[in-house]
């Protein structure tokens, strides 16, 4: 029987773990997993409704490695995984994305000589001055198996000189999860509260240290983005990162709802019926292109290019001058339309435990 750990560090990784581990269930007679929360999340609105919404089961253990810099994260949480393993050691290892959790978990099992499966492994924003970009990097030299989302991912890894038959086109775990709960989707208070309307109002997200850490630059973004929005409200839940920087610069707009971050029913409810989304995160594109809703993302470069090519999204950069442009193009009708990335279909997580049975 094959001994799997499977690791999840923060709110991204939820999403992706969630259709594994169900999968998993079917086939427990084959395949024994231990779910290892490494606690780098460990806020109850960040990570605590994740597990209970989405059905994850409570984890088999938790390292409980907290706040801290990258550097004392990453080591926190190498420290303790190899412990971990060190008392009982798995066959292989599998992460997700790319937080400072997936590298370090991955980094720890390869000097024990344990495999490395990455999920959504090859992505590149070509962005050193992003962390997640470094993690990527680091998992995917180290990777056994990459589980990949797109054809720009394989194509990555090809040019690094990975063998094609480390590499398994199976599509993206994220859209098997939002395809399973968009039934159950919750309208939040705020939706009565303020009196919103279907495809009336702005969902906003940011919290990149290149859009929030600059008081000034982020006072302009969101000038821009209420100036932008017309008589369009625009909801805002607030990243705990950048809620501090809001604070010192004292932003207030008629129109502008600053709210606590919300769940993931509640939150993808208010993007499922938002006229636009403005956001600085790369999973909320992949959301928006499979709900057909708008997106501006405020980056220079994306790692999910097929959010682009293929889908709703546009990359509107980090200049509060370039809002202008595609604010009016939205308002105006004038965005494009976007389709759907081919295998983002909601059977990632099949084909995915289907290839680990081969093993």
């Amino acid at each position: 029987m094959m001994k799997l750990d499977i690791i999840a560090g923060a709110r991204p990784n939820f999403m992706k773990i969630a259709p594994i581990i169900a999968e998993l269930d079917k086939v427990s007679d084959k395949i024994k997993y231990r779910l290892i929360h490494t606690g780098q999340h460990y806020d109850k609105k960040m990570s605590g409704s994740f597990f209970e919404q989405l059905g994850i089961p409570e984890p088999h253990f938790n390292l409980e490695v907290g706040s801290g810099t990258q550097s004392e994260q990453t080591g926190r949480i190498m420290e303790r995984y190899e412990a971990l393993l060190m008392e009982d050691m798995a066959d292989w290892v599998l992460v997700v994305g790319d937080v400072t959790s997936t590298m370090a978990c991955s980094i720890a099992a390869k000097k024990l000589n344990v495999g490395v499966i990455h999920v959504e492994g090859g992505i590149r924003s070509n962005d050193l001055t992003m962390p997640e970009e470094i993690n990527r990097m680091a998992t995917d030299a180290i990777t056994d198996v990459f589980y990949t989302t797109s054809e720009v991912a394989n194509d990555n890894l090809r040019k690094l000189g990975h063998d094609e038959s480390k590499i398994r086109y199976v599509g993206n775990t994220m859209i098997d999860t939002l395809l399973k709960n968009m039934p159950k989707f919750n309208k939040p208070e705020v939706f009565d509260e303020l009196g919103l309307k279907e495809k009336e109002y702005f969902v906003m997200t940011l919290h990149r240290p290149a859009n929030v850490d600059e008081e000034e630059k982020l006072k302009e973004l969101i000038d821009e983005i209420v100036k932008g929005a017309g008589d369009k409200n625009i909801i805002f839940p607030v990243h705990p990162r950048t809620a501090k920087m809001l604070d010192n610069i004292g932003i207030k707009a008629d129109n502008l709802h600053m709210i606590e971050p919300l769940g993931y029913l509640e939150f993808n409810y208010l993007v499922k019926n938002a006229f636009a989304v403005v956001t600085d995160s790369g999973g909320i594109t992949e959301e928006t292109t499979v709900m057909n809703v708008p997106c501006m993302t405020l980056r220079d470069n994306t790692e999910r290019p097929e959010t682009i090519t293929i889908g709703t999204n546009e990359l509107v950069g980090t200049n509060p001058d370039n809002v202008a442009p595609y604010m009016e193009k939205l308002q105006k009708g004038k965005w494009k339309k976007g389709s759907i990335p081919n295998l983002w279909d909601g059977k990632t997580a099949e084909r995915i435990i289907a290839d680990l049975l081969k093993y």
